[in-house]
């Protein structure tokens, strides 16, 4: 047979097991109980319940849930809508209560606290006279007039002109620019020498613009130049 086609079934393929006189009934009646047998299989009942579970409504809508909650939203509704009125009823509405208060607090020792705020404001006002009206002991202008004659006192008694470290400096600044040769010094040595020389020329300058010896307090002795660093 080619084709894959089944074979039409007929007795003539029929092996039976037991012993029969005719294997066309035979065959008829192992059939029949063999239906009879799907029949008792497909219908039989199960042993062992692996279904899913049953679905109660009752608990996954939960009614009453949803009554309460229903039930106290149109309560707070209500609450508020009362609550609304009686705010447009009082914006409407002229005021009913006086909360005004014109109470005076009457205390029976106010006389004496008065009293005794004005005495102490008299005290102050005789001591802030007394003040204002006392001549100052020290007199700015005498004292102007004194500093301005000990800082003549203090230049004309000077060893070296008032600003005579600034010159130096400036001095100092300018010949670092210029170049100076010299194969005995060094140029930290230069510097220090040709600063003294003009420290030494301003020295003998201001000497000569000093009054004489006699109008001096005392004689000074000779001070060595300090190197400008």
């Amino acid at each position: 047979m080619s084709g894959g086609v089944k074979p039409k079934q007929t007795h003539t393929w029929y092996e039976n097991r037991t012993k029969c006189t005719n294997k066309l009934l035979m065959q008829h009646w192992d059939n029949k109980y063999f239906d009879e047998h799907r029949d008792k299989v497909h219908s039989a009942s199960k042993v062992i319940d692996n279904g899913p579970p049953r679905t109660y409504m009752h608990l996954h809508l939960k009614l009453k849930k949803m009554q309460l909650e229903e039930e106290r939203l149109a309560t707070v509704e209500r609450d508020n809508r009362i609550l609304l009125e009686k705010m447009s009823f009082i914006m409407r509405s002229t005021p009913r209560v006086d909360n005004r208060n014109k109470y005076t607090h009457n205390s029976l020792n106010g006389t004496k606290r008065d009293r005794e705020l004005l005495r102490v404001t008299h005290e102050n006002q005789e001591v802030l006279r007394r003040i204002t009206a006392k001549p100052p002991e020290y007199s700015r202008q005498k004292d102007a007039q004194d500093w301005e004659e000990n800082k003549a006192t203090m230049e004309r008694i000077a060893k070296y002109p008032k600003d005579w470290l600034e010159s130096a400096r400036h001095a100092t600044s300018k010949q670092r620019g210029q170049k100076v040769s010299s194969s005995r010094l060094t140029p930290r040595e230069e510097e220090n020498e040709n600063v003294t020389t003009q420290l030494h020329s301003r020295h003998s300058s201001a000497q000569s613009e000093r009054p004489p010896s006699g109008e001096r307090a005392e004689s000074r002795q000779e001070i060595s130049l300090p190197a400008i660093e």
